[in-house]
């Protein structure tokens, strides 16, 4: 028995080594490092771990190089983030394979790096698809399509090794002097909701964080000068610029934002803890990190003068509640720390909401960059598909006098294709090629191998699109004397700011001050017109210019943003009748320069004068003595190559209460002859408000294809709380009476009104 006992202690004995021993080995991993604790706990380890400078380095960002420069530029330390914007995404793949290696096993804690790269048209690595721009993608009207778009370019940025692209733009396209309307969705805050919804959701299914920018009311710059402040009240605040950020991090929650460069009513966006912590993090419940827009923060002290000192910069961005920084500004927290001038606590705050999303993505858990699978997924064949599918669905017909479109190749056999944006493929500001880049297909290119040698083509630019040289317009005179029918391709041009732009005439930080075509384009069009030729005008732009003579004189008048590497093809298809066009206008034309702003949701006062009617150079009278305050082309429209009526509408209620939510089912008929896609468009108009409400407001669309001869039914939803306004005592509410709700296929195609009434 004795025995028994003293054999049954050793066992016990060994037990308690072996649980001690493993215990002991369970210590000397850091919980940091277990990926299945809590993520919260895994940050909080983490950070009693690090001393003030591997903080303070979190909290910056280091451009990276080439794969054999990794050592010699991050020497043994890791940082926030990092980016790279001029490699091939093969060479980017196998650097950042090794910079994330590096990190793993040449840091003292093994702290991994987020690489970001810009991803609002594609991933900006040389050789990554090239889908449309930002204004071409909201044109589609079709948030799913987005979505795709989006999710096969975060296939593509995670083979290369990038875990967060700086995108999308919610910014809105008020003032169309400003360069970057091409990098928005539009005029409309819901448009712009719903398509920055659908681009953060198809990054992120493929694990890709999202940076929603600039926030906030960046896009109304004063004289359309980028970066220059922004006018407004709290209403506009509120009601206008934070609708797309409330809603997209609402219904997405995405990992980071960007902050803006401007000041909103005479205060610095990026240093301001009211706009970055109290409404970003408290009013709309963002809990990821704040990136601040390049040179942001030392812009504090060298652009908008509110401190004098690169330290004071810093610390006033800090404490706004700008986690990351990428300028240099930021170098000088951990001095500022150990003086007292900053508590340690605000430096961990900004520390753990990095960690946090480092976590959140797997950084920390063996995440490595498979190589040898960039050749296969970047710029794979379905994925060039999809970019001309966008392009597709984004191209906007505007004329189409005595329906001249699409072209008969038996009867125009001979083609004039002239103009200065008639044989280059323009694709944006974040688009990775250069000025002179031929990676895509152009009009030229994408019209000649459609007819092949069905049709002969004659071909001369006849002007640049922006200087004052009239000495080639000869030429495309002759080509167009030469030929059946004319095409000019007219419009701007802009080039990424990093890929050493060109006489730019729209993109970042190419503003103009006048939205008349610039160079001598008009006068192209009127020596063209003159010939007396069929004229098809093809523009070709980041953003709409004042054409009321193209309005007048061309037989038609196709738009095409900038749309990606297949902008030729899909243009050619059009043109040609294989593809049927289905875009709408996401942002307004306006008649003139001076007539803008000139936005559809307009208050009721901004352009219905009781006493006088619009004047005219013929007739002056008052409003605009020679001109009509409305746009050329309204917000919404689009033509198609075949003709759609709506037949019903039926809607769930009449009264509807907090809460509630009112469904309408439109029935719409094609009653032309050939298949096409119709975006119809619900509007809400408040008829009566405590305070001013926008004539008309888009709340609800849906895009869906329509067989001739055939109907569709449209199923359209409006929660009661799209109602919401700020009243005169900036409190949220919807007002109880009566609204109207317009279907329709353009804001001023309102084809069905009907009333709702909204109870307490």
């Amino acid at each position: 028995m004795e025995r028994y006992f003293n054999v049954r202690l050793l066992v016990m004995f060994l037990a308690a080594g072996a649980i001690a021993v493993g215990a002991s080995a369970r210590q000397a991993e850091p919980l940091y490092k277990d990926k299945s604790a809590p993520v919260d706990q895994r940050v909080d380890d983490l950070l009693g771990r690090m001393t003030l400078h591997e903080k303070v380095l979190q909290l910056q960002n280091r451009a990276s190089g080439k794969a054999d420069q990794i050592d010699g530029i991050f020497s043994g330390q890791s940082y926030g983030t990092t980016h790279e914007m001029g490699m091939s995404a093969y060479d980017c793949a196998v650097m950042y394979a090794k910079l994330h290696e590096y990190m793993r096993s040449h840091t003292r804690l093994g702290i991994p790096v987020l690489a970001c790269a810009e991803g609002i048209q594609g991933i900006v690595q040389n050789g990554c698809t090239l889908f449309p721009h930002a204004l071409a993608q909201g044109s589609t009207f079709n948030p799913g399509l987005v979505e795709r778009m989006t999710a096969a370019a975060g296939e593509e940025a995670s083979a290369i090794g990038i875990r967060q692209v700086l995108s999308p733009v919610l910014d809105i396209a008020r003032e169309l002097r400003w360069g970057r309307i091409e990098e928005t969705y539009g005029e409309d805050p819901f448009l712009i909701a719903e398509m920055g919804i659908a681009f953060v959701k198809g990054y992120q299914s493929r694990g890709i964080a999202c940076m929603p920018k600039h926030f906030v009311a960046h896009g109304s710059p004063s004289g359309g000068l980028n970066c220059a402040s922004v006018a407004g009240g709290e209403r506009d605040l509120y009601n206008l610029y934070l609708y797309p950020f409330r809603r997209v991090i609402r219904e997405t929650s995405p990992m980071a934002v960007m902050s803006c460069y401007s000041a909103y009513d005479g205060v610095p966006v990026s240093g301001s803890r009211r706009y970055m912590t109290d409404i970003l993090r408290g009013e709309l419940g963002f809990d990821g990190y704040v990136y601040s827009d390049w040179g942001s923060v030392e812009r504090l002290m060298t652009f908008h003068h509110a401190v004098a000192t690169r330290e004071e910069a810093a610390r006033m961005a800090l404490l706004a509640g700008i986690d990351v920084n990428v300028d240099s500004s930021y170098e000088t927290l951990e001095r500022q720390v150990e003086d007292g001038q900053i508590p340690l606590e605000c430096i961990d705050e900004a520390v753990r909401r990095v960690l946090r999303v480092k976590f959140a993505l797997g950084l920390f858990d063996g995440s490595t960059v498979d190589t040898a699978s960039v050749v296969g997924i970047v710029r794979n064949a379905g994925k060039v598909a999809l970019a001309k599918e966008v392009a597709d669905e984004s191209a906007v017909l505007l004329e189409n006098k005595g329906g001249i479109l699409p072209l008969d190749t038996r009867k125009y056999r001979s083609i004039a294709v002239v103009g200065p944006n008639s044989s280059q493929a323009l694709y944006g500001d974040y688009a990775w090629t250069g000025p002179d880049t031929d990676e895509g297909v152009g009009l030229l290119q994408g019209i000649s191998e459609l007819v092949g040698d069905e049709v002969a083509i004659n071909h001369a630019e006849g002007c640049d699109w922006w200087s004052r040289d009239t000495t080639h317009i000869s030429e495309a005179v002759d080509a167009v004397r030469n030929s059946d029918v004319a095409i000019v391709a007219i419009g701007t041009r802009s080039t990424y700011l990093g890929r050493g732009p060109k006489y730019s005439t729209a993109g970042e930080g190419f503003d103009l001050s006048s939205l008349e075509l610039p160079g001598v384009q008009q006068q192209l069009l009127e020596a063209v017109a003159a010939v007396g030729k069929p004229m098809i005008v093809v523009f070709i732009s980041g953003k709409p210019l004042a054409m009321p003579w193209v309005k007048e004189n061309a037989d038609a008048l196709l738009v095409q943003w900038y749309a990606g590497e297949q902008q030729g093809r899909s243009m050619a298809d059009i043109l040609f009748g294989r593809v049927n066009p289905s875009g709408k206008l996401n942002v307004s034309f306006p008649r003139s320069t001076g007539n803008t702003p000139c936005f559809y949701n307009h208050y009721a006062t901004d352009r219905e004068e009781p006493f006088d009617q619009p004047g005219s150079p013929e007739e002056p009278k008052g409003h605009y003595v020679f001109d009509k305050p409305e746009p050329l082309w309204n917000f919404g429209a689009g033509l198609s190559y075949t003709t759609f009526e709506y037949e019903k509408c039926v809607m769930s209620d009449s009264v509807l209460r907090s809460g509630d939510t009112l469904t309408v089912e439109v029935t719409v008929r094609n009653t032309g002859k050939m298949d096409g896609k119709e975006v119809v468009q619900l509007y809400v108009h408040d008829k009566v408000s405590s305070v001013a409400t926008p004539k008309q407001q888009l709340k609800a669309f849906a895009k869906k294809l329509v067989g001739r001869g055939k109907s569709a039914t449209f199923t359209l939803t409006l929660p009661v709380s799209e109602l919401a306004f700020y009243n005169a005592d900036m409190q949220e509410v919807v007002e109880p009476g009566e609204f109207e709700i317009q279907i329709g296929a353009a804001s001023d195609d309102i084809r069905i009104r009907r009333n709702v009434v909204v109870e307490r």
